[in-house]
């Protein structure tokens, strides 16, 4: 579905990608971690033409995204996004948010965009909320609506750019049910998180990366129980004291309200 081949990304001086090849087969799903500045966020970018690669190819189902014969347009069109602050046109109702890239990237008259708006919506447990402004919903709501703008378009593949890191605590585990149900169909997916739990539930492979170049490839299980590098081993039991303390202290308001 998805191949990244020898891909290079430099912003000035500044190496970001450096030789970045995997692929990802259809109904993949592919979680892409590692440290803050590693490169993840500019690899999705790489791959959707947002910021195109220096160097190397991006092949959708066999087509070269580089090729200057491609129409980039609607080659975007089969690559869903979902950013970290949600991305939504804050002067649109929900289904609005939906339905606009229905009607100008597809071509769909204004009501069958609209049904399909609204049935997309159903999808994200949204359909309640369709004719809410973002600024009437929570952050967990807003990228329910982004994660079905992007579903909405029937794309081949659709990439998560750390979809729960601008939410509140308790909003997060909304998100990331989504995220599973959507896994759970057969979407391809490529997210980049650090939702761990998340990534052994449903990742067919994970991608450490780290200075720009991948460091360590592998499953969940492998990376749980026997990652090799001794970096990865440091970032994963940081991740794990984060989410320890992080845990403990989601428990400190019922404890505290039961005394």
């Amino acid at each position: 579905m998805l191949r990244i081949a020898d891909v290079w990304k430099s912003y000035g001086n500044l190496q970001v990608l450096k030789k970045i090849s995997f692929e990802v087969a259809e109904r993949e799903v592919k979680v892409i971690f590692g440290p803050s500045g590693s490169g993840k966020s500019t690899l999705l970018r790489c791959i959707n033409m947002l910021s195109p690669p220096d160097k190397g190819k991006v092949y959708l189902c066999g087509q070269n995204l580089m090729a200057p014969e491609i129409n980039l347009n609607e080659m975007r069109a089969r690559i869903g996004m979902v950013f970290q602050h949600f991305n939504l046109f804050v002067h649109l109702k929900a289904i609005d948010n939906v339905s606009i890239g229905l009607r100008r990237g597809k071509g769909l008259p204004k009501e069958e965009a609209r049904a399909k708006a609204l049935k997309t919506l159903a999808r994200v447990k949204m359909e309640d909320w369709a004719d809410h402004y973002p600024a009437q919903l929570s952050g967990g709501q807003q990228q329910r609506v982004g994660i079905a703008r992007a579903l909405s378009m029937d794309p081949d593949v659709i990439l998560f750019d750390e979809p729960t890191s601008a939410l509140d605590p308790e909003l997060i585990g909304e998100v990331l049910q989504v995220m599973l149900d959507i896994a759970k169909t057969g979407t391809t997916m490529v997210v980049v998180t650090h939702e761990m739990g998340f990534a052994n539930a449903v990742a067919s492979e994970m991608i450490f990366l780290d200075r720009g170049i991948i460091v360590e490839c592998g499953t969940p299980q492998h990376f749980f129980t026997s990652p090799k590098s001794e970096r990865v081993k440091r970032f994963l039991k940081q991740i794990d004291i984060l989410y320890g303390r992080h845990e403990e202290l989601l428990k400190l308001p019922n404890e505290e309200g039961s005394k």
